[in-house]
């Protein structure tokens, strides 16, 4: 197999499981004939993952590290990974473990096998994680599905194996707030899915409780849909429409006498609230994406690098 091959690992404070994925990864590789590396990225850890990583890069030069000024994020450190791999295959996996390296052979095959540009990894089943993480995931993939114009794959990660077409593709799109996994479902070509079981974490605690996890999928959603600006634009047509019909009713009582000022002031109230509740969801829906807007116009890199370890090039080592 005249092949490359770019094992992509985001790491933020992963200490504890670290070694363990290099030392599963690295097996996996060594049986595979091809040529390979591997590229952490560490995203600001202030635990010695760092060190950890250091110490591994002197025995190998295929292990390749990315280190960020500071933390900036799993989908960014994905980016960096992206932006850094010149190989013709790059797998994206998460450090700790709940995506089983053993599986990148047979993710291999199934990419050529059935000749796609990608192989997503789909979850049977999410070991270790308690029910409300279960059923909010499930909840937020499907809500996601519904209101993007991309039909995306339900009950996947970031966990996948893409060729060389859509890394090309992908370093293309300079925008800031990055759902990876949606754009590659957006950039196209055959993607194929992989099923599989997903293990609980080898180690340590996950980095994305529930805030992070609402602020990622407020990301997706305004990044990757309009639909919410159409959603916003229809509860204000709703709301002019019940205006207009509350006026004709009360113009109309006043007038054959079925209706007296003195009552109805409960349902005045609560029509007070929900019309101030339907402008204020409005205004805060089109802040959100002039903010994103805002965030795009200006301009600043995605990420910063501090340094950069057994890449044969020193350029743009300091930005991206």
């Amino acid at each position: 197999m005249n092949k490359s091959l770019s094992v992509i690992v985001p790491c933020f404070n992963e200490e504890e499981v670290i070694f363990e994925t290099f030392k599963r990864i690295k097996s996996v590789l060594l049986k595979l004939d091809i040529q390979s590396e591997i590229i952490f990225i560490n995203d600001g850890s202030t635990d010695k993952t760092e060190q950890i990583l250091s110490e591994l890069s002197k025995t190998d030069i295929k292990i390749k590290i990315i280190s960020f000024s500071r933390n900036f994020g799993h989908q960014r450190a994905v980016t960096a990974g992206l932006n850094h791999c010149n190989t013709d295959m790059a797998v994206i996996i998460d450090a700790d473990l709940q995506d089983p390296p053993e599986l990148i052979p047979e993710m291999i095959k199934t990419l050529e096998s059935s000749k796609a540009q990608v192989v997503y990894c789909v979850r049977k089943s999410r070991k270790g994680e308690g029910i409300f993480k279960k059923i909010t995931a499930k909840a937020f993939y499907r809500l996601l599905n519904f209101f993007s114009e991309v039909k995306l794959p339900v009950d996947t990660g970031d966990f996948r194996l893409v060729d060389k077409s859509i890394i090309r593709e992908f370093n293309q799109m300079h925008e800031k707030g990055k759902y990876i996994r949606g754009l590659v479902s957006w950039i196209g070509f055959k993607q194929v899915p992989f099923y599989y079981e997903r293990e609980a974490r080898f180690a340590g605690e996950t980095k994305y409780p529930f805030s992070k996890m609402i602020k990622f999928a407020t990301t997706s959603l305004l990044y990757f849909s309009t639909k919410p600006l159409k959603l916003a634009t229809t509860l204000g047509f709703i709301s002019v429409a019940i205006s207009l019909v509350l006026a004709v009713w009360s113009v109309l009582g006043k007038i054959m006498g079925y209706t007296h000022a003195i009552s109805g002031w409960t349902s005045l109230f609560l029509l007070i609230i929900f019309f101030g509740g339907v402008q204020l969801l409005t205004i805060g829906i089109v802040g959100s994406y002039i903010g994103n807007l805002f965030d795009e116009i200006k301009n600043r890199p995605e990420y910063i690098i501090a340094k950069k370890v057994n890449f044969e090039t020193k350029e743009d080592d300091k930005t991206e």
